[in-house]
């Protein structure tokens, strides 16, 4: 669409801070008022809104986008949208490992077991290890645990995970990610490791890399919506 207006401004509102267009308030795709919890946010989106040119792109406006769907797609459903998010527990990425090559297997234990130690000590989650792609069932005690874990958080930080799971496919990997365990290159890499490993013996198309920049980056935006929630 095009731009229909000219000064951007982030007023403080209730429940937090907004964003005015022509000093009218900013609502999502729902007509909700685009309210967030910190000012830091509401800034760093005003600032999406103010960097448009002549027509107006929500593609190039991933934080408002992340805003927007927090408010209009979770904040409403927190119990749909955390058992959506907790099912990947079930089949925890990191859990299904190869029997060879020797050199995958080495890399997947000595990258992947540190973060199933992790959820052992952070949620007493101990997840089970399978090998080949045969279901193996998680114990239930743990897949609890990652759940409550899950339900602790609020819509901003549902949305984060979920925005998250959508890139990784691993709970863990994600559940890492919010805790700030881990950074989002870290993140990706785990996530990617097999991929990783078969673009090292094989190449990579230009297709694959360019989903993967786009998820990277997704990544990164994702990232960077939690740090301004702080």
């Amino acid at each position: 669409m095009k731009r229909f207006y000219r000064q951007v401004e982030t007023i403080a509102a209730e429940g937090g801070f907004t964003l005015t267009l022509d000093g009218k308030p900013v609502r999502t795709p729902a007509k909700l008022p685009l309210v967030v919890p910190t000012q830091a946010l509401a800034e760093a989106i005003a600032a999406e809104w103010a960097a448009q040119g002549d027509e107006v792109k929500p593609a190039t406006m991933p934080l408002t986008q992340l805003a927007s769907t927090s408010i209009d797609g979770v904040r409403g459903r927190l119990e749909a949208v955390a058992e959506a998010s907790a099912v990947y527990g079930e089949s925890e990425l990191v859990c299904y490992r190869a029997d060879e090559p020797a050199e995958l297997v080495e890399r997947q234990a000595t990258l992947w077991n540190p973060l199933l130690d992790w959820a052992a000590r952070r949620y007493d989650a101990h997840l089970l290890i399978a090998t080949g792609i045969i279901h193996r069932p998680q114990p239930q005690g743990a897949l609890k645990a990652l759940r409550a874990a899950v339900d602790q958080l609020d819509e901003w930080h549902l949305t984060a995970l979920q925005n998250t799971i959508g890139i990784t496919g691993s709970l863990l990997v994600s559940l890492a990610l919010i805790d700030r365990h881990i950074n989002a290159e870290q993140a990706f890499d785990l996530a990617q490791l097999d991929e990783n490993y078969q673009i090292e013996k094989w190449g990579e198309d230009w297709e694959a890399a360019d989903r993967r920049a786009v998820q990277r980056a997704d990544l990164a935006h994702t990232v960077r919506f939690l740090d301004l929630l702080r």
